[in-house]
């Protein structure tokens, strides 16, 4: 069972970034991330319902709810799906498997969870990874404006996400029930979305493709509703640390599928920065002590 789990959250989130790119086109992204949460939320909040699940939650957890749905449901979606009209989605979601990283340093600041000293060498691995990654490219557009914006984005999109884990967190300590919090999350996120839209004068018809349309069911259905129940599962079953390792796995996926459906060329620096990046955040998830003594250890690390 557990390797099932684990193989729906690597196989579905390292596809949904291919969703994301199919979407591209005349719809604005807001309009897109509305429709997408909004048949994602109505599912779980039906389920839920049906099953007697849904928790009525104090208003003081429902606005850190609305907090959660914006940067988990919301803002950084609006970030990624604006960043893959000038950079590759399976590039973008390896500079989202360093959500790791921004973890880290928000427990810190936010919870006084001092990173442990392989962060450092985890860190700098990174970084060095995604400037080689994006080295050539970078040259070769002679340091193109949309290119670094679309860097930037996607770093700010997982910045938020790593927020909105640290409000999960948050949530956890207080002995919410996960599945409930991220459905009111997926409310507001999706209200917070539409609000967008309409203030912007968004047109919210949906793009009437086959493309269009199947990459919204998808992205509702597997990615929102069936992906974090899985993930959600597995932390449960088997631990936060060992289900993050996902996260090493789906970039590899997510890449593979880029190479045949957006033409994304590898080369020797494209090749070196994934091995520094997936290095780096294997460092961040090792765990020495089992290395020298054999003992096993619990964390609460929360990551996509």
């Amino acid at each position: 069972m557990n390797a099932l789990l684990y193989a729906l959250v690597v196989v579905i989130w390292g596809t949904t970034w291919i969703a994301i790119f199919l979407q591209q086109g005349p719809v604005p992204a807001p309009v897109s991330i509305f429709w997408r949460f909004a048949l994602a939320t109505a599912t779980m909040m039906l389920v839920l319902a049906a099953l007697r699940k849904l928790r009525a939650l104090p208003l003081r957890d429902h606005l850190f709810c609305l907090l959660q749905g914006g940067c988990v449901f919301g803002f950084n979606f609006w970030c990624f799906y604006t960043a893959a009209a000038w950079i590759n989605t399976g590039l973008e979601s390896v500079i989202f498997s360093m959500a790791v990283l921004f973890n880290a340093i928000n427990s810190f600041l936010f919870f006084g969870q001092k990173p442990p000293a392989r962060f450092f060498v985890a860190a700098a691995l990174g970084l060095l990874g995604i400037v080689t990654l994006f080295w050539q490219d970078l040259v070769a557009s002679g340091w193109s404006s949309t290119l670094l914006l679309g860097i930037g984005l996607s770093a700010l999109g997982t910045l938020g996400f790593s927020f909105g884990n640290m409000i999960s967190l948050r949530h956890q300590r207080k002995g919410l029930e996960t599945i409930t919090t991220n459905s009111w999350a997926m409310l507001y996120g999706t209200a917070i979305m539409g609000t967008i839209g309409l203030l912007r004068g968004d047109d919210f018809t949906p793009q009437w493709t086959t493309s269009y349309l199947g990459a919204l069911v998808y992205l509702a259905l597997f990615g929102s509703v069936i992906g974090f129940g899985a993930y959600f599962t597995l932390v449960g079953r088997i631990g936060a640390s060992k289900a993050a390792y996902s996260t090493l796995l789906f970039p590899l996926v997510a890449l593979t599928i880029s190479t045949f459906y957006e033409g994304y060329v590898w080369h020797a620096q494209a090749i070196a920065g994934l091995l520094l990046i997936l290095t780096g955040n294997l460092v961040m998830f090792a765990r020495p002590e089992t290395w020298l003594s054999g003992r096993r250890s619990r964390r609460n690390v929360s990551a996509c």
